[in-house]
């Protein structure tokens, strides 16, 4: 996780006089890239850390500088504990359990009961409704492989229903639009692939390491994005759906109409999904542009009659 990885990179860097970039990159298995994009969140959080030249050199803290309690406030420190907390009820991660343990010290005794009290303000929870006992028990075992580094092997189905085995390097886990989803580097494949975490079953570790390649899933989506296909949508929401439309879109995505009713404006990855999401709105929705969409939307429609009427 990103912020237990901050947190000891600050640690490493307090503890020792100077740190090769390079030696971070190979201890927590990310790109050169990462690191400098690390060390930028770290300067930004007000922890000064320069680069310094020479035999002796590499990245440190500046001199003189010493982290204390006030650099995290308790707005702070509440903030980042409901954040790690919310992830280990998924993943019971020991590396977690001591992020939380430190960040629980720098706590001053009198105040430990306010922290509490914040905790119970504000809960995180990255598990979706109905999210089963199995599937959280792949999290965990995919989490503990992406830290060994070992090998995992499972069955996939993809978006059209074909399944096949699939030995994985297993990269990074991604909580996205209200789905788990596996960043790694398929053997069948030879390439990295992003794996839906509903769609893996039968899930089987190995002892066989693998040497983590040096590719962040952040590069990755941004090299996607500039090949993927995109469609611009113009749909229309009936008054009894404007909420749903609210909900969903950004308020500079819609266009309120004299009726009540609302076009909406989206620019979104052109695949399978897109349909189910339209789908969902029922009647209440209709389809401006693009045509095309609007024709296969129709025959989907009828196929849906036409199942009910047998």
């Amino acid at each position: 996780m990103r912020l237990d990885r901050l947190l000891s990179i600050i640690i490493m860097l307090l503890n020792r006089r100077r740190v090769q970039a390079k030696e971070l990159a190979d201890y927590f298995g990310i790109s050169a890239r990462t690191v400098y994009r690390d060390i930028d969140a770290i300067n930004q959080a007000g922890i000064p850390i320069v680069s310094f030249q020479g035999n002796q050199g590499g990245l440190g803290i500046v001199d003189n500088y010493k982290l204390d309690r006030q650099v995290l406030t308790l707005e702070d420190m509440g903030t980042i504990l409901s954040t790690l907390k919310g992830i280990n009820t998924t993943f019971k991660d020991k590396q977690l359990d001591k992020a939380i343990e430190k960040i629980h010290a720098l706590v001053p005794d009198e105040k430990q009961r306010q922290i509490e009290e914040k905790l119970q303000q504000v809960i995180i929870d990255v598990l979706p409704w109905g999210f089963s006992e199995r599937k959280k028990q792949n999290l965990q075992i995919i989490q503990n492989a992406i830290s060994c580094n070992t090998l995992i092997r499972f069955l996939y189905r993809d978006s059209k229903g074909k399944k096949g085995i699939r030995t994985v390097e297993p990269m990074t886990l991604i909580f996205k639009a209200y789905t788990w989803y596996l960043f790694a580097f398929c053997q069948l494949r030879k390439d990295f692939r992003l794996f839906r975490l509903s769609r893996i079953s039968r899930i089987k570790t190995s002892t066989k390491k693998f040497i983590r390649k040096v590719v962040d899933y952040k590069e990755y989506e941004e090299n996607s994005q500039k090949i993927q296909k995109m469609v611009d949508l113009v749909l229309e929401f009936s008054p009894y759906a404007r909420y749903q439309a609210e909900d969903y879109f950004e308020e500079k995505q819609l266009t309120i109409q004299r009726d009540g009713s609302v076009i909406a404006r989206m620019s979104i990855p052109e695949d399978d999904w897109i349909y189910s999401m339209l789908l969902s709105y029922g009647e209440n929705m209709k389809v401006i542009s693009p045509q095309r969409v609007r024709k296969t939307l129709q025959e989907k429609a009828k196929k849906i009659v036409a199942r009910y009427q047998t």
